[in-house]
């Protein structure tokens, strides 16, 4: 593992790009990619070849074992445009941690924090043309791995790819959200899978959204697996509620992601004066104090979504209204976006700049 980062990454360039093609400021989340792809090859217990080549099919057999057994795994990032147009990062090495915290969950080998940052740096600046300049835009970064070894049986796979692929996109949400308090399907437990960003994570979760999309929802309010109770998760977000002018959000119990939104958050809520607290959290809690008018404000927390103000939490036999004033989810949201454009200062050390 350490001679591959001492590796140089060998970058072979698109003869066209395809970025004229595409109205930046106005496209969609996951509809559109960037023109190259950073793929590096793991045999023989080593990390080998890291590149950048021009973005294409994949050729996979078969009985690659993440078809058959679900070894995958991945991040998501954004890359946006500084003051002076150089690339940036938001907290690459947290993004490398959890991928390794996912990877060892899954049975995977870990990728080279340096080398995955790098990879990234390099893969970014070579696809700065991709990256919108609209507020509330970026370009998404979308780090995976996964196994492709050719084996029908039940181990850890032996091979597996690394890749980096990106996609422009816009805002998520521009409205406030509706979610769906779930109280048949659950999307973890203690002791599975739900901290770690693990594809299966995402598959399982999927028919429940959908019927909730049905029901007019945006998301599903995810619950404990026990009583249906202690809120953990919305759909592909953390969550926080404002109550009698503090903010709550449950802790990471085992089965919730970490969060690289969440974190900042929680440091800029903090940093403002406000009072964070990290305890599990209940559905009936939340109805209590929107009975006695203590309930001020919502919002989920996430890379594709950013800050998703919550107007609503229902199902067929509950309807939570939040107040229409969303004053600190909105500052929330302001001062992360300027940092990540460097609007204001970084006082926190979070940008990483792509050059």
């Amino acid at each position: 593992m350490e001679n591959i980062i001492t590796q140089s990454i060998k970058i072979t360039k698109v003869g066209q790009s395809k970025v004229d093609e595409v109205d930046l400021n106005n496209v969609s989340m996951g509809t559109h990619f960037s023109d190259h792809m950073f793929i590096c090859d793991y045999e023989n217990g080593e990390w080998n070849n890291p590149r950048i080549e021009p973005l294409t099919l994949i050729p996979t057999h078969p009985a690659a074992m993440a078809l058959h057994y679900g070894q995958a795994i991945f991040e998501g990032m954004k890359a946006t445009l500084g003051k002076e147009g150089t690339p940036l990062l938001f907290r690459p090495y947290e993004n490398a941690k959890r991928l390794n915290f996912s990877a060892n969950r899954m049975g995977m080998p870990l990728f080279p924090e340096d080398l995955f940052v790098e990879a990234l740096k390099q893969f970014t600046a070579l696809e700065k043309e991709w990256i919108p300049t609209s507020e509330g835009s970026a370009l998404y970064l979308r780090p995976f791995m996964y196994a492709d070894e050719a084996f029908i049986g039940m181990r850890a796979a032996t091979s597996f790819k690394f890749i980096i692929m990106a996609s422009p996109a816009g805002p998520f949400f521009n409205r406030k959200i509706k979610l769906y308090a779930e109280k048949k399907y659950v999307r973890a437990v203690n002791g599975g899978t739900g901290e770690a960003k693990a594809a299966g994570n995402y598959a399982a979760a999927i028919r429940p959204t959908e019927y909730a999309k049905a029901q007019g929802y945006d998301q599903v309010l995810w619950l404990d697996a026990q009583g249906f109770e202690c809120i953990q998760e919305v759909g592909t977000m953390n969550i926080f509620f404002k109550i009698a002018g503090k903010f709550i959000t449950p802790d990471l119990s085992g089965s919730i992601l970490s969060g690289i939104t969440r974190m900042s958050v929680i440091d800029v809520l903090r940093d403002k004066g406000f009072e964070v607290i990290e305890r599990p959290i209940t559905i009936s809690e939340i109805i209590e104090a929107s009975k006695n008018g203590t309930l001020e404000e919502a919002f989920g927390t996430g890379t594709a979504v950013g800050i998703a103000m919550v107007g609503e939490i229902g199902n067929k036999d509950l309807c939570i209204k939040f107040p229409e004033e969303n004053p600190v989810s909105v500052m929330v949201n302001e001062t992360l976006n300027a940092i990540k454009v460097q609007d204001i200062e970084d006082k926190f050390g979070w940008i990483v700049e792509a050059k």
